[in-house]
């Protein structure tokens, strides 16, 4: 059985300096899910799917440095590179050698860089909107790909800032091809939003972007990892995302032809309007690999 209620905890990092937010829930015994979020969320956007998952798993959803409620020292350099480290030191702290991950947006790149580190490690992924092909970025990447190609100086840094990291640019990645926006919870994005904007942040974000370029030149690498691992595969994809869009799912099935591809009526956040189908569907694919 699950605890009763996700745990709020923080464990210091003594190699990274940082200090991690987290939710938890499941008997500590139990099988791992570890639950990566995306740009610009945090492990909030879990809080109604770990409970789902906690009635057979022990759930762990950490912010990653630069979101939520993770404290990063000013030293830290804003890198997936960096991203994938800490999230390594955060499961050596807590003594986690084996997983189920969930992937999704900027969780994506930051768990394959993991798997390709661990493999043995992976036990399973389960990606919901979370890219490793370049045919799955939507149009929402062509001003990063512009940006990625530039100098990096503030006159190609702020229209970034200006055209991403706003209420209604947040907003926006809620309800573009969602069902019922007015269904979703409008303190997911609220909450979003205010981090966004502490001081400091929005620079963070535009070195995130600028840096993402690296992600997709491990594409490779990301695709010769899953044909040699054969990793157990679930990728549970909201079909109206316009920022990784559904040929990036079905891309998934070239390298490993045995994983699981569900397209469904949803936008980018499917975890806010489809929580209790993904949830579901998770644990029904976890239990047909034995997991």
């Amino acid at each position: 059985m699950s605890n009763a209620l996700t745990q709020i905890k923080r464990v210091p990092l003594p190699e990274s300096k940082t200090n991690v937010f987290y939710r938890e829930q499941g008997a500590a015994t139990a099988p791992v899910i570890l639950l990566l979020h995306g740009f610009p969320s945090s492990s909030h956007q879990y809080r109604n799917l770990i409970p789902l998952l906690a009635v057979k798993y022990r759930v762990i959803a950490p912010d990653l440095p630069g979101f939520g409620f993770t404290e990063a020292p000013l030293s830290f350099e804003y890198t997936f590179a960096n991203l994938t480290s800490t999230v390594a030191e955060f499961l050596d702290v807590l003594g986690i050698s084996q997983f189920s991950v969930y992937i999704f947006d900027y969780g994506a790149p930051t768990g394959l860089r993991l798997a390709l580190q661990r493999p043995e490690a992976v036990q399973a992924i389960i990606t919901q909107n979370g890219n490793a092909y370049e045919e799955g970025l939507g149009i929402f990447w062509d001003p990063v790909k512009l940006f990625w190609a530039s100098r990096n100086e503030p006159s190609d840094r702020d229209p970034l800032k200006q055209a991403m990291l706003t209420y209604e640019a947040t907003k926006w990645q809620y309800d573009e091809g969602t069902r019922d926006p007015t269904a979703l919870a409008p303190e997911a994005y609220h909450l979003d939003y205010a981090l966004l904007q502490r001081p400091g942040n929005p620079d963070i974000q535009i070195d995130l972007f600028k840096d993402y370029e690296n992600n997709v030149k491990l594409y490779p690498e990301f695709h010769e990892y899953f044909r040699k691992s054969q990793v157990p595969l679930l990728a549970i994809w909201g079909k109206n995302d316009p920022i990784f869009i559904p040929p990036g799912a079905e891309a998934f099935k070239r390298d490993l032809p045995d994983a699981e591809v569900h397209l469904i009526d949803a936008g980018h956040f499917a975890v806010e309007s489809d929580t209790e189908f993904i949830g579901q569907t998770i644990l029904k694919f976890l239990e047909r690999r034995g997991i």
